[in-house]
């Protein structure tokens, strides 16, 4: 019989290791008792910040998980999550300075190593094309969702009820995001809009990209018999979904310490929670034991984009934008055991094997 416990056995693993590195990390730097516990201190609400920022991340990647294939479960839970730790919390902020800075990669870690403050200034300067691509990326996410003429559960039944009735207008979600850019446009700062443009448009292309390059593979994929449902394509949309999930969680970290690596291990911490997560949600079948939770996260969603597009005019906490999803996902639990309760409860799948 698996519990809950089972499920978070490496993450809890890796934060054992993540809080000694932090720790010893603490005391390269500053050699003392003191710096060394204030580094280990960070590390732990790095982790806490990614695993509040990215509790929806999670409903969605079971989402997309409990259709695909067994092999390609274990190939997104894998390899996807060294991906996501190696690639989103320690490349990435690497390659924001090789083409911001326009210096080489070896240059850029060794400026994280010993001139933090100079590292965390340029990260800051790529603010504006970060939130302008993971704002309009993680909108088409939310709006694609929605405007689905086959949904036929509704949890803020007036809006969502629209949404589908409009869903067979093509583009609607293409057009709404267009608006939200143009909107934008007018508001922030002149020197700021060609920046602001030519990054909410790519993001908005890669989504149009890898949704139809998902379709493309998984298609291809069903022709050979090799992943009927879920393959390739849904392994690359997840990777690019979790992408820009992270932006905010890595910009964020900034805020509390310029000190790279131990983001990577804060972040890194926080991301092997949400692996976990993922995999209870998928075994456990909890969003059919739960009608409307992957509602709320569509909702976080759709307020994560909201704010990352409302980041280009203003500093918005991370804190508040961790609370508004997890009050969002909060609700949409609730509501879900209201529903249960009035209706009638769904069996209980069968527990995973050890």
């Amino acid at each position: 019989m698996s519990t809950a416990l089972h499920y978070f056995r490496w993450a809890l693993l890796v934060t054992g290791v993540g809080l000694v590195l932090s720790l010893w990390l603490g005391w390269a730097y500053t050699g003392t008792l003191s710096g060394a516990l204030g580094f280990l201190f960070i590390g732990a609400v790095l982790s806490v910040l990614e695993i509040s920022l990215s509790f929806d991340n999670a409903i969605v990647n079971a989402n997309k998980l409990k259709d695909m294939t067994p092999v390609w479960q274990q190939r997104f839970l894998t390899w996807g999550i060294l991906i996501a730790v190696f690639g989103m919390r320690i490349v990435f902020p690497i390659l924001i300075v090789v083409f911001a800075a326009r210096i080489g990669p070896i240059e850029a870690v060794r400026l994280a190593a010993t001139e933090p403050a100079e590292y965390s200034r340029i990260v800051g300067g790529a603010h504006i094309s970060i939130a302008a691509f993971g704002g309009a990326f993680l909108m088409m996410v939310a709006l694609k969702y929605f405007f689905d003429e086959g949904k036929d559960v509704h949890w803020i039944a007036g809006i969502e009820r629209a949404m589908a009735r409009f869903s067979s207008v093509q583009g609607l979600e293409i057009s709404i995001v267009l608006v939200i850019i143009l909107t934008f446009a007018t508001i922030i700062p002149a020197i700021l809009v060609a920046t602001f443009l030519y990054s909410a448009v790519a993001g908005l292309v890669t989504f149009m990209v890898v949704d139809v390059l998902g379709h493309v593979l998984d298609k291809a994929d069903q022709a050979a018999d090799i992943a009927v449902k879920g393959g390739l394509g849904a392994f690359l949309y997840l990777e690019v979904l979790d992408a820009s999930f992270s932006f905010d969680g890595v910009i964020g970290a900034f805020a509390l310490t310029q000190n790279l690596f131990l983001i990577a291990i804060g972040l890194g911490v926080g991301a092997m929670y949400v692996r976990s997560m993922t995999i209870m949600l998928v075994e456990r079948q909890t969003l059919s034991q739960f009608r409307y939770l992957e509602h709320g996260a569509f909702w976080s969603i759709f307020v994560l984009a909201c704010v990352m597009f409302g980041q280009t005019l203003t500093h918005i906490p991370e804190v508040v934008t961790g609370l508004l999803g997890a009050g969002f996902i909060g609700v949409a639990l609730w509501s879900s055991i209201r529903w249960r309760r009035l209706h009638g409860t769904v069996p209980a799948p069968a527990a995973a094997a050890e």
